[in-house]
């Protein structure tokens, strides 16, 4: 099992950790629904150096991303970044991703999954026929997320860039907390707002930006954040999780990304993927709520009034803000319309729920 930069950390403050994508990670501090209410109300520290980063340069870069990604980047220029997908020769999903454009038309950061750094690595190098430079800097990078309503308040202090009006999806570099060169990003996965700091793990740089930004945020009362409150916090916003909500078997249109799947271009499965819009496609995940008391879990299957399977749950949870539990699930595309009464198998019992939007309310 790996380590991140902050393990020690984690562990000083009394973290419980858990093996995760093939790291030492922490899952909570003072339990999931206090930090969870953290992030909601006020702001929370997720260490998310799990996550990989690949640099693409040169002259061919758009071109090979373009070419391997759903999502359209001739319309990114330099300090914005985008939400994409990675598409199998089968339309399924390889990976979801973000490319942020440090330099137009020259240099890309592409930030995937823990668990699919070394697939995607070895998918994206498989077409970059045109020799673009590629570096895996996963190891060296340190990720930081600063979550909640407060996160950037309590952050302005340590640099001088502008990130209390960080646009959503934009960001800047430069000094943060007296350590050069960073990246400071406002893409997050909680619907909280926030940020995300990326940096390079050298010269003591990790500690000294953890504690500062726990200094800066002391009165405030800005608190450590585990895993399985990042999990409950992205799932109420109906954000899907790689390995439970996509994969390598759904498509992008099935998981409702249609929106990141731009046919104006050509990439990886286009014809396929255009072929599945004109037909209609026969499954959509969906978020749906628990009008019978039960916790939907992964892989419980899902049914209709008369007991036949339309589907299974692929994530679900009690909402710590909603007091409810809610899912997400891939249902036959006939019962996919809010309001639609399906039943959760639970142990051998139907439990009944309902399909409802996204986020969830």
């Amino acid at each position: 099992m790996k380590n991140t930069p902050f393990t020690a950390k984690h562990q000083a403050l009394g973290a419980k950790m858990a093996p995760f994508a093939g790291y030492n990670m922490p899952i909570s501090y003072t339990g999931i629904n206090d930090e969870h209410a953290a992030v909601r109300t006020n702001a929370g520290v997720f260490d998310v150096s799990h996550m990989g980063e690949f640099i693409l340069k040169g002259a061919g870069a758009v071109d090979l991303i373009q070419r391997v990604t759903t999502n359209d980047i001739s319309k990114l220029t330099k300090g914005k970044a985008q939400y994409s997908a990675l598409t199998n020769e089968t339309g399924g999903i390889v990976d979801d991703l973000i490319i942020y454009c440090v330099e137009e038309n020259q240099v890309y950061m592409l930030v995937v999954n823990a668990s699919n750094i070394e697939k995607d690595w070895e998918w994206i190098s498989r077409f970059n026929t045109g020799g673009v430079e590629m570096h895996n800097i996963s190891d060296k990078t340190c990720l930081l997320a600063i979550q909640g309503p407060n996160a950037t308040k309590i952050l302005q202090p340590l640099t001088e860039m502008d990130i209390l009006n960080l646009k959503y999806y934009t960001f800047v570099k430069g000094p943060f907390a007296g350590v050069d060169n960073v990246l400071i990003s406002a893409t997050g996965y909680t619907g909280s707002g926030g940020v995300e700091i990326y940096f390079e793990d050298k010269d003591g740089a990790a500690d000294k930006i953890w504690d500062a930004i726990f200094e800066a945020g002391k009165a405030a009362g800005i608190k450590p954040i585990g895993l399985g409150a990042r999990d409950t916090l992205r799932l109420e916003m109906g954000y899907c999780l790689y390995g439970n909500d996509i994969d390598d078997s759904t498509s992008p249109l099935e998981a409702g990304l249609g929106w990141i799947t731009k046919f104006s271009k050509d990439f990886t499965a286009r014809n396929i993927l255009e072929e599945q819009k004109a037909a209609g496609i026969q499954r959509k995940l969906v978020g749906f709520e628990m009008i019978d008391k039960g916790i939907p879990r992964h892989d419980y299957q899902i049914a209709d009034a008369e007991g036949n399977i339309i589907g299974k749950v692929t994530s679900g949870t009690q909402s710590p803000s909603l007091q409810k539990a809610i899912g997400l699930g891939y249902v036959t595309i006939g019962h996919a319309q809010p309001d639609s009464e399906i039943y959760i198998l639970v142990r051998d019992k139907k439990l009944k729920a309902k399909v409802t939007k996204l986020p969830f309310s």
